[in-house]
């Protein structure tokens, strides 16, 4: 376990995190987004829809969603795809490499998992193309197991809580908030702790004008308590990628 105090995180006594959890579920309850892939806990499903969610708007996505699972409704089916229906599949959705590390994630499940989906984050984590965030989201929604999905609206909420001090684009910061969701989560309803944490970091904890006074967990956001939400999270600007011109 990662010792926090070293990174000047201190974490809550177990009655608050007990309370935190229970108004953020409360929360997530009352207003939780209808998406396709939340009424299915197949992990084949989540599978498809959290790789079509990376770098792509929810809203783009549901008409792929749907179709694509309509054109291949199992992980065999994807395994067998023949490539130019694949690629017909994901036209317009662009990053390729995603759907074609699908195929043969799909292609590894037949081969060394017996068709069936693996059902631990280590075997889901083997798979080709799944990283660690897209694991925990598998993992903790199919399968309800207490582990972390910690992506970049996750970081911004989790740095606003607790006044992180370390950038979030460094992506050895990382472990810093793992550890931090390790504490936090919810054993009993992972899935909806992280897709709550998710729908809080898109709308009302936005990058870009959030709505912080009408988080359901304002009570426990050290940035909001101490006037600090202008300074996190903290995310070093780009460096260009261009050699800067003197001007002689």
């Amino acid at each position: 376990m990662l010792d926090l105090e070293k990174y000047g995180v201190t974490v809550w006594e177990e009655e608050k995190v007990l309370s935190f959890r229970q108004k953020l579920l409360a929360w997530y309850d009352e207003n939780k987004r209808d998406l396709p892939w939340r009424r299915s806990k197949n992990p084949y499903h989540i599978w498809v829809s959290e790789i079509m969610l990376q770098q792509t708007r929810v809203d783009t996505v549901i008409p792929y969603y749907e179709r694509f699972l309509e054109w291949f409704p199992t992980v065999e089916s994807l395994a067998n795809a023949p490539e130019e229906r694949l690629l017909k599949a994901w036209e317009g959705l662009g990053y390729y490499s995603r759907v074609r590390n699908m195929q043969t994630a799909a292609q590894q499940i037949m081969n060394e998992f017996n068709g069936k989906f693996p059902s631990t984050y280590e075997g889901i984590s083997s798979l080709k193309g799944i990283g660690p965030y897209t694991a925990g989201a598998i993992s903790s929604i199919a399968f309800n197991l207490p582990q972390p999905a910690v992506d970049g609206n996750v970081m911004r909420v989790l740095a606003r809580l607790f006044e992180v001090n370390h950038d979030i684009g460094n992506p050895s910061n990382r472990k810093i908030f793992q550890a931090m969701m390790e504490i936090l989560i919810d054993p009993d309803r992972p899935g909806d702790f992280n897709q709550a944490l998710m729908d809080l970091g898109s709308d009302i904890e936005a990058p870009v004008n959030p709505r912080p006074e009408d988080s359901p967990v304002k009570d426990f956001s050290a940035a909001y308590q101490n006037g600090t939400m202008d300074r996190y999270p903290i995310k070093a600007p780009k460096k260009s990628q261009f050699p800067s011109i003197l001007m002689l």
